[in-house]
């Protein structure tokens, strides 16, 4: 987008996919349409924000997997009757908790800025 006219970069923002402005340089129109603002001024903040969000997305799939991997087996043990209301309680209340220590794993892979 090289060359477009400041006037013309909220149209563009919101007919794009992922729309990306610079905090620091960007007007305020730019800023508002976009979908991610790079607060400083160094373009390579672009890769770093792909990367934490290829990172997000998998960790988010690692959760969803879990809660209903482990959902799926507690369904299928208590239609035969072998567990109780208060192990699924402990299940449930046990994979959300998992899911937010495995979450917290995008904290310390932004840290080491990869």
């Amino acid at each position: 987008m090289t060359g477009v006219q400041t006037c013309a970069l909220p149209i563009l923002l919101s007919l794009a996919d992922v729309g990306i402005a610079m905090g620091g340089v960007g007007s305020d129109a730019a800023i508002e349409a976009a979908d991610v603002v790079i607060m400083d001024d160094q373009v390579s903040k672009v890769m770093q924000a792909i990367s934490i969000s290829k990172k997000t997305m998998q960790i988010v799939k690692q959760n969803i997997f879990l809660a209903l991997f482990v959902k799926g087996i507690v369904l299928f043990l208590s239609a035969f009757g072998l567990t109780t209301m208060w192990l699924a309680v402990f299940a449930d209340v046990g994979v959300s908790i998992l899911a937010i220590i495995n979450a917290l794993r995008i904290l310390i892979f932004q840290k080491k800025g990869r």
